[in-house]
């Protein structure tokens, strides 16, 4: 099958693309290189260096190549950043995902796998939080992913074209045969910035918040490991090209770890007690985000195999330091 994965050099896409080609697909890569790293596109893989929301382009290469189905993952993704600059998220996200689908209806794509966010919940009432809780985003980041879920149940409603949105929580780790990981050098993901902290890149971690009303007083968040997020893809694509409905699935396994659980696991991994600033909380951080697991479970047979942080920490600190090695050698 030929598939389009845009952001395919990005941590998540490029692990993506791994799944892909390892099931056997045709994978077609398109990523500006803005963040992304072409070095990390499995080499089974087609990499067109282009901007997605090149609509005239995506359809001519949609035709070209016969694609038949398109993962979406290109886009920006730090919170903060957003709050700065809404109207460049509102760009780069919305208006590049709404020429993304129109490319896609026109060229007779029939299904869209999208990337989406748990921030399109917010400070959510309740925790686990389930796919029908109310999505009240407090973030452009995650008003932006909000817009894009509408956008592909309005043109699926409208158009032959079936979607699913993913709504991540905490991405972490790294393929577990080291073949790629999180490459961006500014990375706010908590466990690679412990971990560059634990190999003396970074002088300190910031932790942000100690008095949230969780057991241990810091934020608690619900990390899965990102080749588990791969192959929730893959069960989308399935079931999407078996004749299943559009729908929209959570992707966490349903419980959390505190910032400390998450620096207690990377100090045993290291073996380095690096330091911890604690810092006041960040405006918008919600004390707790678990998801309500049980809808892809239950609805695409999803089992996870690396539910478990010391595992999670164990490959992303081994890609780390594999990334720090291989710049000592450049």
């Amino acid at each position: 099958m030929a598939i389009l994965v845009t952001g395919g050099a990005g941590y998540i896409g490029s692990h993506m693309v791994l799944a892909l080609a390892d099931a056997g697909h045709k994978v077609v890569v398109v990523d500006n290189l803005s963040t992304g790293v072409k070095e990390n596109v499995d080499s089974r893989a087609e990499l067109i260096t282009a901007e997605a929301g090149d609509q005239p382009l995506m359809e001519a290469l949609m035709r070209r190549r016969g694609i038949e189905a398109v993962i979406h993952f290109a886009g920006s993704i730090v919170v903060p950043d957003s709050i700065a600059d809404p109207l460049g998220y509102y760009r780069n996200n919305t208006v590049t995902s709404r020429s993304l689908i129109e490319a896609a209806v026109r060229s007779g794509v029939k299904h869209f796998i999208f990337s989406s966010t748990a921030a399109v919940y917010g400070m959510p009432e309740a925790n686990p939080v389930s796919e029908n809780a109310p999505t009240r985003p407090i973030s452009p980041y995650g008003s932006s992913k909000l817009m894009t879920e509408i956008m592909l149940a309005d043109a699926a409603f409208a158009h032959d074209l079936t979607f699913v949105a993913l709504r991540y929580f905490n991405v972490a780790g790294a393929d577990p045969a080291g073949r790629t990981g999180q490459s961006t050098p500014q990375a706010t993901h908590l466990i690679k910035v412990a971990c560059q902290a634990a190999l003396g890149q970074r002088p300190a971690l910031s932790l942000f918040g100690t008095d949230y009303d969780t057991p241990d007083g810091t934020g608690v968040r619900d990390y899965i490991h990102v080749t588990d997020l791969a192959d929730a893809h893959l069960l989308a694509l399935r079931h999407l090209t078996s004749g299943g409905a559009s729908d929209i699935f959570n992707c966490g396994y349903g419980h959390g770890y505190s910032v400390r659980d998450v620096i207690g696991a990377v100090k045993r991994a290291s073996g380095v007690d690096f330091r911890v600033h604690e810092e006041a909380r960040r405006p918008g951080d919600p004390a707790s985000l678990v998801a309500s697991a049980g809808r892809i479970r239950e609805m695409l047979g999803w089992t996870p195999r690396y539910d478990d942080l010391d595992m999670i920490v164990k490959h992303a600190l081994a890609w780390e330091r594999h990334a720090a090695e291989t710049r000592k050698v450049a």
